[in-house]
């Protein structure tokens, strides 16, 4: 059986190596748009979590695999489209994410110094699309909208002192505008409370420890959380926990060296609960962002399904950078193939494409953009296993005329469409490394695709 595997990242490289190990006959072709492959784990993974990159190892082993074959700038859709790969495929899994963000829906968020905060880590990560973003670093105050890890990276990466992101695969070119950004407070607004913050304590931990920025917690936003968090599961416990004893420690607390950072760089952070964006104000020539108007909520019901319900009372917060933090969004990739635009994803199940046989979805555009690395692994598996079953079972067709990658070949020479092996990937990869190398750091991302495709002789 020949498989097509439709983007590189996290779900797409765990779907092909599921259905490589557990079926030794079957050939898997891997097409993603960039030059480069892993999706997320390069772009979208802080560049200070070196180790959460580790799986890209295994992905190599994938990629290297004499059953597996990789076709970079090959955009599915527009150089090929499904049906054509239906034709070349006895299968074909479409893994290609969330390439879009949820907007906000309200007035003033397209001003100046207003970003999506997946535009923000796609700039500070190398992602060719983002690479021109230029943020404006040169206020004093922050607002990042959303309490989930994405929210925690970018304060983060806004906050760390040079000599540390130094070290980093940070882009050069974020890494300069850094250098000169006057950003010395950043915070973090949701229109829910502390128990439905969605970040994970290890994320939270690590910015309470950040070196010369200090954590501002409002105790009063944690009166009797105690209680209502002593049934709760385990992980929620202990970050909300975390959070209560953060908001009550006293200044003297800290460690004598910690306040001595904290006196000479007073950058700080915090987080706001029960407020929902109304409005972005401008100033006064209309340009640029000013503050952000805000709506103070109460909530209905509890834990995760609690409602957040405007109370009619307003708030202003001064910020000349607002970055939007509130999800991704997937979009429909061809017209053949069902799409759910309400919830963003391709209507399937168990990642079998409801009412197209031989067409399957893994990833984020199954499921929704939520999770981490694992939690995509795991429903890449599961659509791996569906497309075993079917294999087996005898739903697809198995007539032998599927020439896989031979037939789609002919197809891109005839567009002009030149793919990119992973062969050549591992040029650019060694281009970086040495660049980094020079540098002090683990790689120097190359963020231009020509330069990309010139360094391969393309």
């Amino acid at each position: 059986p020949r498989v097509c595997v439709v983007g590189s990242g996290p779900a797409g490289f765990y779907t092909a190596q599921h259905i490589l190990k557990h079926h030794g006959g079957a050939y898997v072709d891997i097409y993603e748009k960039l030059p480069i492959p892993f999706g997320l784990v390069r772009f979208g993974v802080a560049p200070d979590h070196p180790e959460v990159k580790n799986v890209i190892n295994t992905f190599t082993q994938t990629a290297r695999s004499e059953r597996c074959s990789y076709y970079g700038n090959v955009t599915v859709g527009r150089d090929v489209t499904v049906p054509e790969l239906q034709r070349a495929y006895h299968a074909v899994v479409l893994s290609y994410g969330a390439e879009d963000n949820r907007v906000l829906g309200i007035p003033g968020e397209n001003l100046s110094g207003v970003y999506s905060a997946r535009e923000f880590v796609g700039w500070y990560n190398g992602l060719p699309e983002n690479r021109d973003l230029k943020p404006d670093l040169s206020c004093e105050t922050a607002l990042i909208l959303g309490h989930g890890n994405v929210a925690l990276d970018i304060a983060r990466i806004l906050l760390t002192p040079l000599q540390l992101l130094r070290k980093t695969d940070i882009t050069d070119n974020s890494l300069a505008a850094l250098a000169c950004s006057k950003v010395k407070r950043v915070w973090l607004a949701g229109r829910r409370g502390p128990l439905q913050v969605a970040f994970t304590i290890k994320e939270l931990r690590e910015m309470i420890n950040l070196p010369g920025a200090r954590a501002v917690l409002n105790p009063a936003d944690f009166t009797g959380l105690e209680n209502a968090v002593k049934d709760a599961p385990r992980p929620r416990k202990r970050l909300t926990e975390l959070m209560i004893k953060t908001a009550l420690e006293k200044p003297g607390e800290k460690p004598v060296e910690v306040q001595a950072v904290a006196a000479q760089s007073p950058r700080e952070w915090g987080l706001k609960f029960q407020r929902s964006p109304q409005e972005v104000l401008p100033t006064p020539d209309g340009r640029r962002v000013r503050g952000i108007r805000m709506a103070l909520t109460r909530l209905e019901g509890s834990g995760d399904s609690a409602k957040a319900i405007p109370t009619g009372d307003v708030e202003e917060l001064e910020c000349g950078l607002v970055l939007s933090s509130i999800g991704y969004r997937s979009l429909p990739l061809d017209p053949a193939v069902p799409f759910d635009t309400k919830q963003g994803i391709i209507p399937n199940s168990s990642g079998r494409v409801e009412g197209v046989p031989g067409l399957y979805c893994s990833g984020w555009v199954k499921r929704g953009p939520t999770g981490v690395i694992i939690t995509t692994m795991n429903d890449s598996f599961d659509t791996a296993q569906s497309v075993l079953e079917d294999l087996q079972g005898g739903v697809l067709d198995m007539s032998p005329s599927r020439e896989g990658f031979g037939a789609v070949e002919s197809i891109l020479r005839s567009r002009g469409v030149r793919p990119v092996s992973f062969s050549d990937w591992e040029k650019i990869d060694a281009a970086e490394v040495a660049r980094g190398q020079a540098a002090g750091k683990p790689r120097e991302k190359i963020v231009d695709p020509a330069e990309m495709l010139r360094l391969i002789g393309h």
